[in-house]
């Protein structure tokens, strides 16, 4: 018999709509129930794709007795925290507070009053390593509610105060980060740059995506050599490790280990939008073939894996999938022993596939398995012959059962994926990849955005979810329609994304300037989420003052530009103490130092001579340019083109700072120099 959740959309609640666990969705009547019958509130949170949620879901709450002991003492509340970022963001912040660390599961026991009291992430059927069962967890709970209610109920009215004390009113107040601390942050990640294995810090070891973009325009500004030659490093050990996907293109979650050698499989759009940007923009600048490989077949990923009937893309690929003997196993679809090598391959391919790939007898993983990576192997063997063994081990993979995907849309994310496809796409003149991009641009606009500029946060099969989008979702839908006019001219994506930014100026900007990761009209929390540090993708901060710096190149609006620069106070502070966790915002600075530079081309666009500038535009590495094209007279589409003409009956380009032009130039190689790259 189905629960509650049998009527959401999110996959992942319904996932546990079959559980003998009585969960109600967040929602006004689940607290109201706890106060009907004087119990607390569990919340759990997870995920579709989170490992370790599913394996507590296995253990405990497809468990009969432990479903009917919680059902009787608690009201259990279930959140996918990809639809509900706002709700995760505030108790994440109190189980850290709490606990010092956190992670998903999540789950958390909370007065009728929604007030958090005690905090954990998975708990174990049986007590292990010195964690209580689940069980004895629920036990502690209830007699303390029923024996310490009093106690209780200060330690949560206590928690709450403290969140509610936590201010950023001051972090604009400095003014934007200057090349000083921009340079203080550079030097403050070349003493965590792991300079033997990329990336920074030790194991577990993340994507450094918002670095990346960070120390790519930090270069292009500045030439700085140790700049590029972190992000280079780095780049190149993810592409040769077992995070990437050796055979199918797109990037796991996360390495478990230092050396990018056992990644944790779950493939989530985010990471795969932003590295296939970073990569893309790693070849721009430097040229270099692995980094346009790897561009390209995450890309190729995207639309094979990822894309939606819709043309939207879904959220995630699990990591776990059939083993093919029933069991779901982490990696099972991506790992191979080497007699599964012999088997798809014969012996002479299948030990050239081991030595290139790094499979091995005793295997990197588990059960003898290995996952592919691209060990120092130059000179091995010929391209052709290695690729011929890649689409043998692709095609024979396809037989496995795969991994589950959440279907889900999430807004915030397809913004990043439309960036990075229209980007591509342009660069490697891959017009399928900017149609995908626009296609998505499409479903964003006819599904998630309604006539007051108000975004939903998620989708389903075509149809809206009820949940309002956040910060994140304004910022990241307006960079990627940002990015989509400046490849396509289609001056309909400036108009779209200038409607999304004045909703982040009335409805996401506090009094004090500052923004907040909820609208003022968001259903109210105990406290009103507000972070602007990144996580796995840009914060919605940072992302936000990234768009109205760009919207304001676009545009010549100071109002913009102002409260991009207010964003940017937060990172003066914490960019030379903490780079890793504000990268975004440190790409941001880097344009705004930089100008940003504004590039307009003018002329008929099938005019090859129009192509050729608008491409060597597109091309340039000046930090955070907004390029605009369009026929002469085209400035009541967008200001930036106003006044252009064309230069002695030519197409033209014009480089600007703060819609102050240097002179025009027909010539694409003079465009190059004047804007790097």
């Amino acid at each position: 018999m189905a629960n509650r959740l049998a009527h959401e959309t999110s996959p992942y609640l319904l996932q546990h709509a079959g559980n003998p666990v009585d969960w109600w969705p967040w929602s006004p009547e689940a607290f109201e129930e706890a106060r009907r019958r004087d119990v607390p509130v569990l919340l759990s949170v997870g995920y579709s794709s989170c490992h370790w949620c599913h394996v507590m879901a296995h253990e405990s709450f497809e468990d009969g007795a432990t479903a009917e002991y919680l059902n009787a003492h608690f009201v259990p509340v279930k959140v996918d925290r990809e639809e509900r970022p706002d709700v995760d963001a505030v108790y994440m912040e109190a189980v850290q507070a709490a606990t010092g660390q956190g992670g998903w599961p999540m789950t958390v026991f909370l007065t009728p009053a929604a007030e958090p009291f005690y905090f954990g992430t998975y708990f174990p059927p049986a007590p292990r390593h010195g964690m209580p069962s689940f069980r004895q967890v629920l036990e502690g709970v209830r007699a303390a509610w029923a024996d310490r209610r009093e106690e209780v109920g200060e330690v949560a009215r206590r928690i709450v105060r403290d969140l509610s004390e936590r201010s950023l009113a001051a972090a604009g107040d400095a003014g934007p980060p200057g090349p000083e601390e921009q340079m203080a942050a550079l030097l403050a990640l070349t003493r965590e740059f792991d300079a033997v294995r990329g990336g920074f810090g030790g194991a577990p070891k993340f994507p450094p995506s918002m670095v990346l973009e960070f120390l790519l325009r930090h270069h292009a500004r500045t030439e700085s050599a140790a700049a590029l030659e972190m992000a280079q490093a780095t780049c190149e050990a993810m592409a040769r490790g077992g995070i990437y996907d050796q055979l199918g293109g797109g990037f796991a979650r996360y390495s478990v280990d230092a050396e990018w050698v056992v990644p944790h499989f779950e493939k989530m759009l985010y990471d795969n939008a932003l590295l296939c940007r970073a990569y893309a923009r790693l070849w721009r600048a430097t040229g270099a073939e692995s980094a346009r490989r790897v561009a390209l077949e995450t890309a190729d990923f995207l639309i094979r894996e990822m894309r939606t009937e819709q043309g939207g893309f879904a959220s995630a690929l699990d990591a776990d999938s059939d083993d093919g003997s029933g069991r779901h196993v982490e990696g099972a679809y991506y790992v191979w022993t080497p007699r599964q090598l012999r088997e798809v391959l014969g012996e002479a391919d299948a030990e050239l596939a081991a030595a290139h790939f790094g499979v091995t007898e005793e295997g990197t993983f588990e059960a003898g398995a290995s996952v592919l990576r691209l060990p120092d192997t130059d000179g091995l063997a010929d391209a052709g012959r290695i690729a011929s063994i890649r689409a043998r081990l692709l095609a024979a993979r396809e037989q496995r059962p795969r991994p589950g995907r959440d279907d889900k849309v999430v807004a915030a994310w397809n913004g990043l994926a439309i960036a990075a496809l229209a980007e591509t796409g342009a660069y490697f003149d891959r017009p399928d990849l900017i149609d995908a991009a626009r296609d998505a641009a499409d479903l964003l606009v006819r599904v998630h955005m309604d006539w007051h500029a108000r975004l939903f946060r998620t989708s389903l099969d075509g149809t809206a979810g009820a949940h309002a989008g956040v910060l994140e979702d304004y910022a990241d839908v307006a960079e990627g329609f940002l990015a989509l006019a400046a490849v396509t001219g289609e001056s309909v994506w400036v108009d779209f994304a200038g409607l999304l930014l004045d909703t982040v100026l009335t409805r996401f900007t506090g009094e004090d300037g500052t923004l907040h990761d909820t609208a003022d009209d968001a259903e109210p929390l105990i406290r009103r989420p507000q972070d602007p540090t990144d996580n796995a993708a840009p914060s919605g901060w940072t992302a936000a003052a990234g768009a109205l710096l760009t919207y304001s190149a676009y545009t010549g609006s100071t109002a913009h530009r102002e409260a991009a620069e207010r964003a940017l106070g937060v990172v003066r502070s914490l960019g030379p103490r903490a780079p890793r966790f504000i990268g975004w915002g440190l790409a941001v600075a880097e344009a705004l130092l930089d100008g940003p530079r504004e590039v307009a081309v003018v002329g008929p666009y099938d005019d090859p001579a129009t192509r050729a500038l608008h491409r060597a535009a597109l091309l340039a590495t000046a930090p955070g340019a907004a390029v605009a094209v369009g026929e002469p007279g085209a400035e009541e589409e967008i200001p930036l083109l106003a006044g252009r003409t064309l230069h002695g009956g030519r197409p033209a380009a014009y480089v600007c700072r703060n819609f102050t032009c240097d002179r025009p130039t027909d010539d694409p190689k003079e465009l190059t120099e004047r804007l790097g790259g």
